[in-house]
């Protein structure tokens, strides 16, 4: 019986012990391999601001940016005053989560992943198309969290979960960092931003 203990222990050390030998023999390569790097000056991160403003736009999608395992969309939203949420105004993406990062703008937004009246955005829309690919919309969240938002914070928005703007005083401003894991939109290059930049939107 002292035999079989002894036994089942060093079988029980074995497994739980991590193999060493076996981890010095793995070499692990890039996720993306030799992929370059992505350099967005602020003069173009400024011109999108512009652009918005001129041409009464909110949401525009700057790069998409392969990174191996995922798509890295880098956008630029600006919001006008929002003295009340409008109707159906619940935003949620089922593949894409989402990270601001306040430039300018004070809000009030609302976060939480249980989201009432919920109807199928149009997979014809060009923010479904191109920026956070297929979702919902909803018509307000359950037990959410309002965050009083200011220049500086950030944002992290997972997959599914529902973001609702209740407030904004005067504007808001933020760039918008994409993951997309299921690469569910297309890439998008400097050339193409800059094409877009320089043609007035129709």
């Amino acid at each position: 019986m002292t035999r079989i203990l002894l036994g089942l222990a060093v079988v029980a050390c074995a497994i739980a012990l991590p193999n060493v030998s076996g981890a010095q023999q793995t070499d692990p390569q890039p996720t993306c391999k030799m992929c370059p790097g992505t350099y967005i000056p602020k003069a173009e991160v400024d011109a999108y601001v512009s652009k918005a403003i001129a041409e009464k736009l909110t949401d525009q999608q700057v790069r998409d940016i392969e990174i191996g395992k995922a798509h890295i969309g880098i956008g630029v939203v600006h919001r006008g005053k929002l003295t009340a949420p409008a109707p159906e105004s619940v935003a949620e993406h089922d593949q894409v989560s989402e990270v601001y990062h306040i430039m300018e703008g004070t809000a009030t937004l609302m976060l939480g992943p249980d989201i009432t009246g919920m109807k199928r955005r149009p997979a014809t829309l060009e923010t479904v198309r191109l920026f956070n690919g297929p979702g919902n919309n909803g018509s307000s969240i359950r037990n959410g969290v309002s965050y009083d938002l200011k220049p500086g914070d950030v944002v992290v928005i997972p997959a599914g979960t529902g973001h609702w703007f209740t407030k904004i005083d005067d504007h808001i401003t933020y760039l918008m960092v994409r993951i997309d894991p299921d690469k569910v939109t297309p890439l998008r290059d400097e050339a193409a931003s800059k094409a877009y930049l320089a043609a007035p939107r129709k």
